[in-house]
């Protein structure tokens, strides 16, 4: 059996307002959810679906409702401090002064969670967020990537075995993302457990060995990334054609074409049809220059699951 290092049951969030029954809105409803150890796993949802909710209910700046929340062995309710103790989190806004160099950031950040002088691995850290060289610069001076990995070294100055991030690339170009990633894969080697929210479903089909999607405080769905995949049941052939003077005798029942400029895309069941069907049904009525295929993406299983 696969460990865990943290769990949610039925966990629920009901933010009022006005102290009025009225008012209420449910921020999570009966929240089930568990992450293995050493994964990196994703969760995903529009603006308001309760991702950030549930990363705040563990980081004690939110309170439950109801519910019970587990990480790392230790309960929310029984041991917040070791709750605490055992995450880190990377948020999605710079937060740090600017005067102060990194190495005096991350002391500082060690002294709030009461890491004795003897036990801190500041180098260590810096090291491993490749900022050593910028170890005593000012922190203005740090480009953006430099400002990202930053936060995740302080997130990681008490050596949580959990580390949570949220939203860390939004705004942020495709250079920075790529480095990002780089060193977040470098720390899950070295056992650490990912947990991470995000917009960007390409971004969490290439990182997630799990993905959750959450909608209006419900988990609508989880399992691994590839599975996920699985469910698309739709197709999509591109087909760059010489002329498509013939593109309305192009019919096959059960498929739809598209005219796109000099594209024809046939969108179709892959459980019904074969692939040779469809390009016999094009060949037909238009001369084929050059065909790809697309099979569906992340993207279309978030739609599918949130009715959008």
């Amino acid at each position: 059996m696969d460990k865990i290092a943290l769990s949610a049951e039925n966990l629920t969030k009901i933010y009022s307002k006005d102290n009025s029954s009225t008012k209420n809105i449910l921020a999570l409803n009966k929240f089930n959810l568990q992450v293995k150890k050493g994964e990196i796993f994703g969760l995903l949802g529009p603006n308001g679906a309760g991702k950030t909710t549930f990363i705040n209910i563990l980081a004690g700046t939110v309170i439950k409702t109801s519910g019970k929340a587990n990480v790392w062995g230790f309960d929310l309710d029984e041991n917040p401090r070791q709750v605490r103790a055992n995450i880190g989190i990377v948020p999605q806004e710079i937060n740090f002064d600017p005067f102060f160099s990194p190495r005096k950031l991350l002391e500082l950040q060690a002294g709030f969670y009461g890491v004795k002088q003897s036990d801190r691995i500041t180098d260590s850290i810096l090291e491993t967020v490749s900022l050593i060289k910028q170890a005593d610069a000012y922190t203005r001076s740090l480009s953006g990537g430099m400002k990202r990995r930053l936060l995740i070294a302080k997130a990681m100055v008490h050596q949580p075995p959990i580390l949570f991030l949220d939203e860390p690339t939004a705004g942020v170009d495709v250079e920075l993302r790529q480095n990002l990633w780089s060193n977040v894969k470098k720390l899950n080697k070295l056992g650490v457990t990912i947990f991470l929210t995000t917009h960007n479903l390409n971004e969490a089909q290439e990182m997630c060995d799990r993905i959750g999607i959450i909608n209006k405080g419900n988990l609508v769905a989880l399992d691994t990334t590839q599975k996920l995949l699985d469910r698309i049941e739709s197709k999509k052939i591109k087909f760059k054609v010489k002329n498509s003077n013939q593109f309305e005798k192009i019919k096959l029942d059960g498929v739809k074409f598209v005219k796109n400029a000099s594209e024809i895309i046939a969108i179709y069941d892959r459980s019904r049809f074969r692939f040779d069907q469809i390009i016999d049904a094009v060949k037909n009525n238009a001369e084929i220059l050059d065909i790809s295929t697309d099979e569906g993406d992340l993207e279309d299983i978030f739609l599918q699951v949130t009715n959008r």
